[in-house]
């Protein structure tokens, strides 16, 4: 089979990014971020003294995203830590409702996707980018747990905030991904539903693991 997809889909810290990069590797895809794409451009555009209500469209022509031995660069610039921050986050959701954006990131992405096999992983990607996707995940956890998770990971990057910091972002990462009016986070009416909470990173790589093959299966045998 030369086209499969697995779209992976969740709020911030229910693991997708964990998951998705572990899946594709053990199935032996490739792994799309998509998240970091909209945190690239956020920043770059942020850069340019640009606003989410400015009229974008002529800028985004202009950007050329790809990635090179894992890492992710825009026209030329690697940016793979500076997306990381907290300040990248927030201004990928506040850049993300611009109807612009989306739609040259929906096109980007699904370039990349039209051939070959890959583990996207996004907000939207099982609704918007990648309807026809063989494989929709949607992970989910308890606010606590993403909480916590997302301390660690920042953690260990030497990034230093507090719980209740890290939970006012993800409260308010949560309120704009949800509620935006322009491809709002949810799962898509087809899509595995996987609450994280509880379970460790190689439980939930296997479930999903064992969904994609049985589905290869069922694809390759024409049921």
């Amino acid at each position: 089979m030369r086209h499969f997809l697995i779209a992976i889909d969740g709020p911030a810290g229910s693991g997708k990014s964990t998951v998705a990069k572990l899946v594709a590797e053990r199935l032996g895809m490739n792994y799309l971020d998509t998240g970091a794409m909209y945190r690239a451009v956020a920043l770059y555009l942020h850069s340019k003294n640009l606003s989410p209500s400015d009229d974008l469209s002529n800028e985004l022509d202009h950007i050329d995203l790809c990635y090179k031995d894992g890492e992710l660069y825009i026209n030329g610039a690697r940016v793979s830590e500076q997306i990381r921050s907290a300040q990248a986050g927030k201004l990928a959701s506040d850049f993300a409702v611009n109807p612009a954006v989306r739609s040259r990131l929906t096109q980007l992405q699904r370039d990349i996707c039209k051939d070959g096999k890959f583990v996207v992983e996004g907000r939207d990607i099982g609704t918007v980018v990648l309807p026809n996707a063989q494989v929709k995940i949607f992970l989910t956890a308890s606010f606590d747990e993403r909480v916590r998770r997302r301390l660690k990971e920042l953690q260990e990057k030497g990034i230093h905030l507090t719980f209740e910091e890290i939970a006012n972002q993800i409260r308010l990462r949560d309120e704009q991904d949800s509620k935006r009016s322009l491809a709002p986070m949810k799962p898509a009416e087809d899509a595995l539903v996987i609450d994280t909470t509880g379970k460790n990173i190689d439980q939930v790589v296997e479930e999903i693991c064992q969904i994609a093959l049985r589905r290869m299966d069922c694809e390759n045998n024409r049921c």
